[in-house]
């Protein structure tokens, strides 16, 4: 697919620090990149050169056919950007602030108050429309938020972090609205810290540590590289984890005798879980619980970045 977004050893630096070096990322149209890394990993960097809000120090980007340092006016018309905190006028309500930007990006009165109405019901906000956003909760001004990216119906939005600090509700709302914006064909090009995120909303993920990539992959072939699925064995007897160990053999790992817990490798599937169950129970033990674990991406970000993850 042709690439709706794409750098090419892309880098910026700072006094003392070289924010970016030599990022390469292709992001074909209607799908979700998510940028992955610890803070100071280059994510917000690279969203705001691709935004053109910053002008790279070496490589090139071009987002919806254009060059960002060359035609920055064209990507500006071709795209949207929420940054990590909701970006509204609390004074106005969720009408005035969506007819307001209408206007400003010359909609007319008419088109601009016949968009907001339509962004405003397809985020649920049509009930408190007419309230100031500053009554809103952070779920709702988040909407609100991205219901202004999408006035114009930009080819690419970039959303970085989009869900920081909001409640397990108001993310599920806000991920439902972002797949529907990806089926319309917008493509999508999100940093952020919660790994479920990026496993529920990503196509791609793109791993940064220290301005460079470290990883780029679909999640389950990131989720490969960390390793295959594994039996996670929790004994009703926490005493019992050096018997079983000899029981089922070298390939037992990662005991914790303080939980009761085992990890086997799980390379014959189901099979692997048989053969545990008859080895604890020839050796007489009892198992309170039987867990078949694959990795996931939280394994993933650890693996790649280490501590530097809380960085």
């Amino acid at each position: 697919m042709d690439a709706v977004v794409e750098t090419c050893r892309l880098r910026k630096r700072y006094p003392g620090h070289e924010a970016l070096r030599g990022v390469d990322l292709h992001v074909p149209a209607g799908t979700v990149l998510g940028l992955l890394g610890h803070n100071g990993a280059g994510k917000t960097t690279t969203v705001r050169v691709l935004a053109t809000l910053l002008a790279p120090d070496g490589g090139s980007a071009r987002v919806a056919g254009f060059d960002v340092v060359r035609e920055p006016h064209e990507v500006r018309r071709r795209i949207a950007l929420a940054g990590q905190y909701a970006a509204v006028d609390a004074q106005l309500t969720g009408r005035e602030n969506l007819v307001l930007l209408g206007r400003l990006l010359r909609l007319g009165k008419r088109g601009a108050r016949t968009r907001a109405a339509e962004l405003l019901d397809r985020f649920g906000l049509t009930a408190a429309a007419d309230r100031p956003a500053g009554t809103y909760s952070g779920g709702m001004r988040r909407r609100l938020d991205l219901a202004c990216c999408l006035v114009t119906r930009p080819a690419v939005v970039f959303l970085d972090e989009p869900s920081a600090g909001l409640d397990p509700a108001s993310r599920q709302l806000l991920w439902a609205e972002i797949r529907a914006q990806v089926r319309d064909g917008v493509t999508v090009v999100l940093t952020t810290q919660y790994l479920e995120e990026a496993d529920q909303l990503a196509d791609r993920v793109v791993v940064l540590g220290s301005g460079a990539v470290v990883a780029d992959g679909t999640p389950e072939e990131l989720k490969r590289k960390v390793g295959g699925e594994w039996l996670g064995i929790t004994l009703a007897e926490p005493a019992d984890v050096p018997s079983a160990v000899a029981a089922l053999g070298p390939a037992a790992t990662d005991a914790d005798p303080a939980a009761g817990r085992i990890s086997l490798p799980l390379d014959d599937g189901m099979a692997t879980v048989a053969a545990a169950a008859a080895a604890l129970s020839r050796a007489g033990l009892a198992v309170a619980d039987f867990a078949v674990r694959r990795p996931s991406l939280d394994d993933v970000f650890l693996a790649l970045t280490g501590k530097d993850q809380s960085a």
